[in-house]
């Protein structure tokens, strides 16, 4: 069984609209993560330069990155990682991708075909005799912790032997770079900042534009709803805190998070408090290594938890792990939550 620290549906018809469009865009360039209404390849909307102008500097997570080019030869690591590149037309720049948190969206697939992306070079953390055994110019980490001596390879060293690494901005940790919270704007804007760093620019604009045209179609639910979103654990639950990806899909489908209290990502929270604050729905996160269905039969052979209302009732959403980490299927994630929770029959 793979260990994760927690646990997490293909882009909405919209959305899928909108990648297209920005697959098609590749072949041209313009910068910047403003958003207005996607436009077609021939006319990007972006005033912003249509060439990225090198080399480009970056206070990543707190590290100095410089990027002299447009990386060529690229390892990602974490699902998020790798369906940027691939809904930014970038699949053929992949060279191994690694540690990824579940199957492709169906939107993504025919940018995957031929990729490395299509055989992960490993299922974990690389390490990084076999990270630089690729040869990248680029290693594009969904976690810090991705980038480590114990990982790919320590930040520093990496740079000295000639490969720079950036870190998805949304998973920084340390002070004033953990995103606090997270908000679809910041989501956005590491899209248009890996169009800047790649020269895609006008792909990247015309992306955001299609995602926030996609978010702003998705009405709220206004019936003040609660929500325990339930990624992993038996005895103590792993959930949604306050502050990450989940309280952000769950303030955009309308759901009010138990643990909203929580100033974190994700949190511990005991059975008892669950039972306590009987949430009028539970989000369950989907994952190959703890699937959706094996939390319903915990939730329902548990004394306790089967009184829930939301177990009693049924009234279960579920949303596949690759679509919990902050990336390009988030707003998918806001769409087919809203689309389970109008079929659900409440009050």
């Amino acid at each position: 069984m793979r260990l994760r620290p927690h646990l997490p549906a293909a882009l909405a018809t919209t959305a899928s609209a909108g990648l297209v469009l920005a697959l098609a865009a590749c072949g041209t360039s313009s910068a910047g993560a403003d958003a207005g209404t996607a436009a077609s390849p021939a006319a990007p909307t972006s005033d912003a330069p249509v060439a990225t102008t090198y080399p480009v500097t970056l206070d990543n997570c707190g590290f100095a990155v410089t990027i002299d080019a447009a990386p060529q030869r690229v390892v990602t690591i974490k699902s998020s990682t790798a369906e940027t590149l691939l809904a930014l037309g970038l699949g053929d720049r992949i060279v191994g991708s690694a540690y990824l948190d579940g199957p492709l969206p169906d939107s993504l697939a025919d940018a995957a075909r031929g990729t490395a992306v299509e055989q992960p070079f490993s299922d974990e953390v690389p390490g990084t005799e076999a990270t630089l055994a690729l040869e990248p110019d680029l290693v594009y980490a969904g976690w810090e912790s991705n980038v480590t001596a114990d990982g790919a390879g320590d930040r520093g060293t990496l740079e000295q032997l000639g490969v720079d690494t950036y870190v998805s901005p949304s998973a920084c940790k340390g002070e004033g770079y953990m995103p606090d919270p997270l908000t679809f704007d910041k989501v956005f804007a590491e899209i248009a900042e890996v169009g800047e760093v790649f020269d895609v620019n006008p792909a990247a604009t015309d992306l955001v534009a299609a995602q926030r045209e996609t978010l702003a179609s998705v009405t709220p639910d206004d019936r003040g709803l609660t929500a325990l979103w339930y990624s992993s654990g038996d005895d103590m639950p792993y959930v949604g805190a306050g502050i990450g990806a989940p309280q952000m899909i769950l303030d955009a489908v309308g759901l009010e998070n138990v643990a909203a209290d929580v100033h974190d990502t994700w949190t511990s929270m005991s059975w008892e408090q669950v039972v306590a604050d009987d949430p009028d729905v539970i989000v369950l996160v989907d994952a190959t290594w703890n699937s959706a269905e094996d939390k319903v039969a915990r939730l329902e052979a548990n004394p306790a938890t089967a009184e829930l209302t939301a177990v009693r009732e049924h009234r279960y959403l579920t949303v596949p792990f690759p679509a919990t980490e902050a990336g390009v299927r988030n707003v998918d994630a806001v769409v087919d939550l809203a689309a389970q929770l109008r079929e659900l029959d409440l009050p």
